[in-house]
C-alpha cells in the first residue's frame, strides 16, 4: 500500500484593488449645471422674499415718470420730444444700478454663512457666484421690460420697432450681467453689506447721470465729455439710443459688448479667486 503526501501549497496572494483617482477638475459641463441650479437657488429666494423686487418693479416706473415730466420741457421742449432721449437713458441707469444689489445680497449671504456650504460642496468653485448673478439676469429683464412700458404708456413710440427695442433690452441685460461681476467683487472683498452699497453707489451715480443718459453730453463741460470717452455707460446708451430710435448698429454696440465680454473675463476670476480666499 502506497501513501501519497500532499506537498503543502502557498497561499494565494490577492492584490489589493486599484484605488479610484480623484480629480478636483469639473468640466465646463457640470460647472454650467451647477451654476444653474444655484441660479434656480436665487429665483427661489425671490419667490420667497418678493420685497427684493421693489428696486426692479418700483423704481423703473416712479423714475421714468418723473423724470420725463421733470425735465422734459426744460430739456427738450416738450414731453413727447423728450420721451426718445430720456427712455433709452433711464433704461440703461435703472438696469445698471439694479445689478449693484448683486454685490450686497452676496455680501450678506457671506455674513450668514450660507457660502461657507458651497464651499465645502463638490461643487464647481464659481458656480455659487455665476449662478447668484445669472439669476439677478431676471431682475434686469424685469426692469428693462417696466420701463419700456412705461415709456409706452407715457407716449413714446420707438423708431427702430420691435427689433431695436428687443436688441437694446438684450444688450442692456448682458451689460449688466457682465458690471455685476465688479460688484461681486466689491461684495466679496467689502467688510458689511452697507459698505458695499455705498462703494458701489458713490461709483455709479457719477458715471449715469454724466453718460449723457438724461442731458446731451455736448452741453457739459469739455474735462466732462473727455471723462465720458472712458465710461462705459456713455457707450450703453448711445447704443440703445440708436437701436430704439433707428435699429441702427454703431461702434457704440460694438464697444458695449466687447467691454462687457472684457470685464467677464477679468472680473469673473478675481471675484472667484478671493470668493475662495473669504468665504
Amino acid at each position: 500500500m502506497t501513501t501519497t503526501t500532499l506537498e503543502p501549497t502557498a497561499p494565494e496572494v490577492r492584490q489589493p484593488a486599484p484605488i479610484p483617482q480623484v480629480s478636483n477638475h469639473i468640466g465646463m459641463r457640470r460647472t454650467l449645471a451647477n451654476s444653474l441650479t444655484m441660479a434656480y437657488r436665487g429665483l427661489l429666494k425671490i419667490k420667497h422674499n418678493p420685497e427684493q423686487l421693489f428696486d426692479v418693479t418700483i423704481q423703473p416706473i416712479l423714475f421714468t415718470g418723473l423724470f420725463t415730466y421733470i425735465f422734459g420741457g426744460a430739456i427738450a421742449g416738450s414731453v413727447h420730444s423728450y420721451l426718445p432721449i430720456l427712455i433709452p437713458g433711464i433704461l440703461v441707469q435703472t438696469v445698471v444700478l439694479t445689478s449693484v444689489v448683486t454685490g450686497t445680497q452676496l455680501r450678506e449671504d457671506m455674513d450668514k454663512g450660507v457660502f461657507d456650504r458651497y464651499k465645502s460642496l463638490p461643487i464647481a468653485r464659481i458656480a455659487a457666484l455665476a449662478g447668484a448673478l445669472i439669476a439677478d439676469m431676471a431682475r434686469y429683464g424685469i426692469a428693462t421690460t417696466l420701463t419700456i412700458g412705461m415709456g409706452l404708456i407715457l407716449g413714446y413710440r420707438p423708431g427702430g420697432g420691435v427689433a431695436g427695442v428687443l436688441t437694446a433690452g438684450l444688450i442692456v441685460v448682458f451689460c449688466s450681467f457682465a458690471i455685476s461681476w465688479i460688484w461681486a467683487l466689491v461684495g466679496v472683498t467689502g467688510k458689511s453689506a452697507a459698505a458695499v452699497q455705498g462703494i458701489s453707489m458713490m461709483i455709479m451715480f457719477p458715471l449715469t447721470f454724466m453718460s449723457g443718459a438724461f442731458a446731451s453730453v455736448a452741453t457739459m463741460p469739455g474735462w466732462m465729455q473727455a471723462i465720458n470717452k472712458a465710461n462705459p455707460i456713455y457707450y450703453m446708451v448711445n447704443a440703445c439710443r440708436e437701436l430704439m430710435n433707428g435699429n441702427v448698429y454703431s461702434h457704440n454696440l460694438v464697444f458695449s459688448v466687447v467691454g462687457s465680454a472684457i470685464v467677464i473675463l477679468i472680473f469673473a476670476p478675481l471675484a472667484v479667486r478671493a470668493y475662495m480666499r473669504r468665504a
